[in-house]
């Protein structure tokens, strides 16, 4: 973990190398705070936030209630807001969902939960925002306040423009808002357009703040809370007028730090290969210039001056730089041949989304590939298209006379459920089937494009995904085993996996846990296979990242375009786009491939097409801050 605050940090921020870790040391503190207080006979006060931030930092106190009596009996909560209008029951209320993660598995008395009314009248609401911040002073003030952070810069539903002052009360919600909660809802369209909130000055007064951040497409928004100035533009930012605020998030949130992203800006810095790397090529992409062409002069007028020496002038800098990233391309993503190697695409799209160029050159080069579909995606299709197969499915039978009960039944079934759903409520278990399967057979197809065998496709539809929900279980060992059964029956020599960890609802975060847990298990008599790692469908890596590039042809990118084209389920319009893309996902990866291949060019390298990026694992090349959970004592 790294805490240490610079000039340009306005707010204390704890680094951790994964969300899981933020997480655990958040709800320690709050624990401890639980503990001190009831030695005092005093209740505790907390400010609760929902959504994927804060559950883990809930599972965690779930934990310590449930393993190690932790006693919250004198907690007092007040959650932050709630969608407007919206029952109560309803699976997407801020409500049902405090119950579901938190409140139905600790032993908080319900006369001692407060959350913000969604099924209010409108008239009422005004005397009930009233109510609610005379409630929160009666109970004597906010103990300690968890956030999360919008990608306006929103605490609550505080959005830009949010006074300073701003207390309890209706707001209508921004449209990067209802975009970031479009998956809970199964469409942007389902998202109520008002909520009640607690306002910025409902918060500040807290005695501790703790705000998490995850994710890549955190990082933007939290370097302008924490670095720019104080705005109601970023509610987030007044935090920085307040006394005791923490903010608690991962490695790929805080990467728009300047600590992270351009520590030499900061001071002197303890040169590495690594950081001399990084130094060079965001100097030759600030000065719109190739490696080789940078200057001594554009060293030291660019704060770079540290890294020559009288050994090393501009040049040879420079041209060590120049060639560790060109001995990134490589033609042969597989150096050694025939070798068997597996694939892990998180949902059935991400292997030819991320990777399928790579895929159709390592069947043409002959090795042995497999592909593990691990999920079955069925979140991601459409109602209409379950009707449209088994309307196929329906004249199948007629035309090859087979029995008609059972389509008849399905059929049934469907009209009933599709009649009565209302939206964003859960599939049955028979149409999440069904999804499934038209996920799988678009998997097949795709695959099958990219030159894969059928029959080293595997299907592993991993426990912690079914749910019916956008919220996913926590990771099981039963999930773990099944990975671990496959690397047995496979044996790999090497292994591609997601490492992108901007996924909107979680699923490749878990699924990258999962291989590692099953990967560091390999037993010693087998030799561990090499683990590289690509991006998924909203991010890229880093040039300096990058340990491996490959080319791809015309060709190539027509034929992984394709095979994109053969997730039929997800083209035109897929249910998860993520908050902030509109593009098509085959748009997404063939621009995204030509844009690595244009910045190797603008850095004096060879000019090529489109490229495919991995990083082998472990990530040397990754942002170190050499984070380790500090735990305090359980007793």
């Amino acid at each position: 973990m790294t805490n240490h605050q610079t000039a340009r940090e306005r707010i204390p921020v704890e680094i951790y190398e994964n969300a899981q870790d933020a997480s655990i040391t958040v709800a320690f503190r709050i624990a401890r705070l639980i503990k001190e207080n009831n030695a005092a006979q005093k209740n505790t006060v907390l400010g609760l936030a929902t959504g994927h931030t804060p559950v883990n930092v809930y599972r965690e106190l779930i934990r310590q209630h449930r393993q190690q009596q932790l006693d919250l009996s004198r907690v007092v909560t007040f959650n932050l807001d709630e969608y407007w209008p919206i029952d109560p029951a309803t699976t997407q209320s801020y409500h049902a969902w405090m119950h579901e993660n938190f409140f139905n598995h600790v032993n908080i008395k319900p006369e001692n939960i407060h959350i913000p009314r969604g099924d209010i009248p409108e008239d009422q609401i005004p005397a009930f925002c009233r109510q609610y911040e005379q409630l929160i002073v009666q109970a004597g003030g906010l103990d300690l306040q968890i956030l999360g952070i919008g990608r306006s810069g929103h605490i609550g539903f505080n959005e830009p423009g949010s006074a300073k002052t701003s207390r309890t009360r209706r707001v209508k919600l921004d449209t990067i808002t209802r975009k970031d909660a479009a998956s809970d809802f199964f469409g942007e369209e389902n998202v109520p357009e008002n909520a009640i909130t607690m306002g910025v000055g409902s918060i500040l007064p807290a005695k501790q703040i703790c705000l998490l951040a995850f994710g890549e497409h955190k990082a933007d928004i939290l370097q302008q809370a924490v670095e720019g100035p104080v705005t109601a533009s970023v509610a987030a930012s007044f935090l920085q007028q307040h006394q005791n605020t923490t903010f608690f998030v991962d490695e790929a949130a805080a990467a728009n730090l300047t600590r992270i992203q351009t520590p030499w800006l900061l001071g002197p810095c303890q040169w590495d290969d690594i950081l001399r790397q990084r130094a060079v090529i965001w100097l030759a992409q600030r000065l719109q210039k190739p490696i080789l062409k940078l200057t001594h002069e554009d060293y030291t007028e660019n704060d770079l001056s540290e890294i020559l020496t009288p050994e090393q002038d501009a040049y040879q800098v420079s041209l060590d730089v120049f060639r560790r990233q060109m001995n990134t391309i490589t033609s042969q993503p597989a150096e050694h041949e025939p070798r068997r190697i597996l694939i892990f695409s998180p949902h059935p799209d991400d292997d030819v989304i991320s990777m399928g160029g790579t895929m159709t050159l390592l069947a043409q080069q002959g090795h042995e590939v497999h592909v593990a579909y691990m999920v079955s995606g069925y979140l991601s299709v459409f109602d209409h298209d379950v009707a449209r197969y088994v309307d196929f499915a329906r004249e199948f039978n007629r035309i090859f006379e087979l029995t008609p009960e059972q389509s008849n039944a399905i059929e049934e079934h469907l009209d009933r459920f599709f009649r009565d759903k209302k939206a964003g409520a859960p599939d049955t278990p028979q149409i999440q089937d069904l999804k499934g399967l038209i996920r799988q057979a678009e998997a097949i197809a795709a695959a099958k494009h990219c030159g894969i065998k059928e029959e080293n496709l595997h299907f592993l539809n991993l426990p912690f995904y079914n749910t019916g929900k956008v919220q996913k279980l926590t990771l099981s060992p039963q999930d773990i085993t099944i990975v671990s059964d496959l690397l047995q029956t496979v044996q790999p020599q090497m292994i591609f996996a997601a490492g992108d960890l901007s996924d909107p609802h979680g699923t490749h975060r878990l699924c990258l846990e999962a291989i590692l847990h099953a990967y560091h298990q390999t037993p010693k008599t087998i030799e561990q296979p090499e683990l590289w790692l690509y991006r998924g469908a909203w991010q890229e890596w880093l040039p300096w990242q990058i340990d491996r590039a490959v080319p791809l042809s015309d060709a190539v990118i027509k034929r992984k375009r394709y095979a994109i084209f053969r997730h039929e389920s997800q083209k035109d319009r897929a249910m998860f786009p993520g908050p902030y893309d509109t593009r098509e996902f085959w748009q997404r990866a063939e621009e995204r491939n030509m844009a690595t291949a244009h910045l190797y060019d603008e850095l004096g390298l060879p000019e090529l097409p489109a490229i495919e990026a991995f990083a082998r694992y472990p990530l040397a090349r990754a942002i170190n801050t050499t984070a380790q959970i500090q735990k305090p004592p359980t007793d």
